[in-house]
């Protein structure tokens, strides 16, 4: 029987919207698969030529009405029937689906920052000698407990934030980094690039690598790359030069890949001299003090600082766990 006002609510009418259908409930709210799935837990179908309770009817309204808000999605309004109610036909189930379905990558708010790591994050020590060139590397691997938690965390909204910095003092060519990190840079922001489109999160548009702050041109800038773009191998998101004389050679570039088996993101991080900056001019630059985790605040050391900005929990459990940051420096 055709689901219209009138006729009786069939199992498979319900169990399409739940399950059955090409765009459905549980693909958005449960397990789903790649870019869709927030892993909550799955609404259930109704046997074959079973009867729909209220309770059931319930569970799918509400769980519809908790996708719209944790999206900041506009649909159908609708109450909950109680048990007693008469289950009637509910009006544009199909069509809120789908649009909850291309919205899945939206996000109303985001919840409280990580700012937790280990290990090292900043170069305390001075690099460099002269006009002889070097390298700073910074890596990140950001862990979590499953493949499927890390679909979870850029599904349902998680953000990836990336910051540079270095304010200490001491050589000619200490200024002009200091400019680099944090001021032509600055802060790079990592989505997941769910549905292959942009992702309103927290009111603020991302379209995969989005910059944030910093004055400079970069060279690079993979605007459209998220978490779903990335395989195995490093994929440049960033590149950044200095713009003054004699430095203009150096830069600060960011690459990013997968790593076990899905389970973790690795950000690599370079600044690097080439060296030969001439006479009455040096390629060392100072270190200083260290970024701390937690982190509140930046010391005077270059610095390269990954934290995450998690999904939302108000209407969805925390599917995607705590991720792990390590951080190392050579």
């Amino acid at each position: 029987m055709t689901y219209t006002s009138g006729s009786l609510i069939e199992a498979t009418d319900y169990n399409g919207f739940v399950n059955t259908n090409g765009n459905n409930v549980n693909a958005i709210w449960s397990t789903g698969t790649t870019d869709k799935g927030y892993g909550q837990t799955s609404v259930a179908t109704v046997a074959a030529g079973g009867l729909i309770t209220a309770t059931q009817w319930a569970t799918l309204v509400n769980n519809l009405a908790a996708i719209a808000n944790h999206q900041g999605t506009t649909v159908t309004a609708r109450t909950a029937p109680v048990t007693g109610d008469t289950i009637t036909i509910l009006n544009a189930v199909s069509a809120d689906i789908d649009t909850l379905t291309g919205a899945r990558g939206n996000a109303a708010a985001s919840g409280t920052e990580i700012v937790t790591f280990s290990g090292t994050t900043s170069k305390t020590t001075a690099t460099g000698s002269g006009s002889t060139a070097w390298t700073i590397t910074f890596t990140h691997t950001i862990t979590f407990a499953s493949a499927d938690a890390a679909r979870y965390f850029f599904n349902a909204g998680g953000i990836v934030r990336l910051r540079v910095k270095k304010t200490s003092t001491g050589t000619v060519a200490d200024p002009e980094w200091n400019d680099l990190a944090g001021v032509l840079m600055d802060e790079l922001r990592l989505v997941g690039r769910v549905n292959s489109a942009n992702q309103i999160i927290a009111g603020t548009t991302y379209t995969g690598v989005n910059k944030v702050g910093g004055t400079g041109t970069p060279t690079t800038h993979a605007t459209t790359t998220g978490w779903y773009s990335l395989t195995t191998s490093d994929t440049t998101l960033y590149k950044q030069f200095a713009d003054t004389a004699p430095y203009t050679g150096q830069f600060i570039e960011v690459k990013a890949k997968t790593a076990g088996s899905g389970t973790q993101l690795v950000i690599t991080t370079v600044w690097s001299d080439p060296g030969g900056s001439g006479a009455g001019s040096t390629d060392a630059i100072t270190g200083g003090t260290a970024t701390t985790s937690p982190f509140s605040t930046f010391g005077t050391a270059p610095c390269t600082l990954v934290t995450l900005l998690p999904p939302s929990s108000t209407y969805l459990t925390a599917s995607w766990g705590t991720p792990t940051i390590a951080a190392a420096v050579s």
